[in-house]
């Protein structure tokens, strides 16, 4: 499937509206819920067995997704702002949510996103940043991005997480 290309169309999720799907362990899609199939423009049969990267949006810096892919894998939490492609080129922002879903033996079995609307706290501060990163990895690669972001929360005396979740109160 071709990628599409990017426009400056957005799409916005309602306050009230929340993104869910499923993907086996290597990011291929398992399941996506009605709010997910429609505003990525996809059909549901597109999706599904689908990598989830299909919805990366060039604008997302790869430390982003490097940290998400270590702390699920890690059987962690994370909390991530992720601007997304759909299939017409218009693209949307999430406040992401991904887990690892658990076998009994403690193996992961799939991985679990929810996401949301963001906050315009966020959308005034992520976007700029997000550029601030792509530029170092344009630069540097991933390593720059990675030295920049931690630059600039040690410079703000707070964590990852405590940044991300800061953002969206």
């Amino acid at each position: 499937m071709q990628r599409p290309h990017p426009t400056q169309l957005e799409r916005m999720l309602n306050a009230d509206e929340f993104i869910v799907s499923k993907t086996d362990g290597h990011g291929k899609i398992l399941y996506g819920n009605k709010i997910f199939i429609k505003i990525s423009g996809y059909e549901e049969s597109e999706l599904i067995g689908s990598p989830h990267s299909i919805l990366r949006h060039p604008d997302m810096p790869k430390i982003v997704f490097k940290l998400l892919w270590d702390r699920i894998k890690n059987k962690e939490e994370i909390f991530a702002y992720v601007k997304n492609l759909c299939k017409d080129g218009s693209y949307y922002w999430v406040f992401a949510n991904v887990t690892a879903t658990l076998e009994l033996n403690g193996n992961i079995r799939d991985f679990h996103s929810v996401r949301r609307k963001p906050s315009a706290k966020a959308m005034s501060v992520i976007p700029a940043l997000y550029t601030q990163l792509i530029s170092a990895e344009h630069s540097g690669g991933v390593e720059a991005s990675k030295v920049l972001l931690d630059k600039i929360l040690n410079e703000k005396g707070i964590s990852y997480d405590e940044f991300i979740l800061s953002l969206q109160q």
